[in-house]
């Protein structure tokens, strides 16, 4: 197990010997990301760093449980001095904090509405040898399993003739995941980076997706049945998925609600008043 110590977040060889001005901002983020790893005292179980190649494009394809997920997964490429380029919706840069800092790192804006610039953009960066990040399950998934994944990723693949990186992480839902956030410290954290997928001479960018979901499915399941913690009674088994003996819904639930949040159907908890907030913090 890794944890963040102060005397990582100031060190000068973090990053290789030589390390591009243009990535400044993003190094400096990468720091403060250390100094929240060591505040929290995330215990890190990191694996398969090395098939992060130490150059040339590459794309590391993630499953997606919490909104901590892009940081561990940078932390995964760091051991080889790689940054990765991280493809987010488009909202996020169009924020007035998370926008600047978004920009600067380099990450790609995915519209929905028109994903086609995105598409370029990605493809682009990967011909030019960067590390593209992307969660092909679009959303976080509530019943912490692997989703229908999108087929963005391997024809970016097919296109710039790059290879697929799967990968898994798990365990930062139990501190901030979709509706449930839960500050703690010293919880374990677990990503786990595969052996490349490389497309064969005229496969299809469908059956490469086929392939990338199973080695996503088979990294998770390992992560999670190596995980060195387990719920600390019945009402801790929320972040367990349901076919590990969690109540987490099940993947058709889970689709199920997804469904009703997009159609705007979903019944939204009241907001508690002025009173309520107050009253709130003294129950325990």
């Amino acid at each position: 197990m890794y944890t963040a110590k102060w005397r990582d977040v100031v060190r000068p060889d973090l990053f290789g010997p030589s390390p591009g001005r243009r990535d400044r901002p993003y190094r400096l983020v990468i720091r403060l990301a250390l100094v929240v790893f060591r505040l929290f005292g995330f215990r890190f179980d990191v694996r398969g760093s090395e098939h992060v190649p130490v150059s040339g494009g590459a794309i590391i394809s993630s499953n997606h449980v919490s909104f901590f997920d892009f940081t561990f997964l940078g932390l995964g490429a760091l051991p080889q001095h790689r940054l990765v380029r991280f493809m987010a919706k488009s909202s996020v840069f169009d924020h007035r904090f998370s926008g600047p800092f978004m920009r600067a790192m380099r990450h790609i804006p995915v519209d929905r509405k028109a994903g086609a610039a995105a598409f370029e953009s990605a493809v682009r960066a990967l011909k030019d040898g960067e590390v593209v990040g992307v969660f092909p399950e679009a959303t976080i998934s509530t019943s912490f399993t692997v989703k229908d994944l999108k087929a963005g990723a391997p024809r970016m693949a097919v296109q710039a003739g790059v290879p697929i990186i799967p990968a898994a992480v798990w365990g930062g839902h139990r501190v901030a995941t979709r509706g449930r956030v839960q500050l703690r410290r010293g919880v374990p954290v677990t990503v786990i980076l595969g052996e490349p997928l490389v497309a064969e001479p005229g496969e299809k960018p469908q059956a490469l997706l086929r392939r990338t979901r199973a080695a996503m499915e088979a990294l998770l399941d390992e992560a999670q049945r190596s995980y060195p913690e387990q719920p600390a009674g019945p009402d801790d088994r929320w972040w367990l998925p349901a076919h590990l003996g969690g109540t987490a819904p099940t993947p058709e639930d889970a689709a199920e609600e997804a469904a009703i949040r997009a159609s705007g159907r979903e019944k939204k908890a009241r907001k508690p008043g002025p009173l309520g907030r107050v009253s709130r913090l003294f129950r325990r």
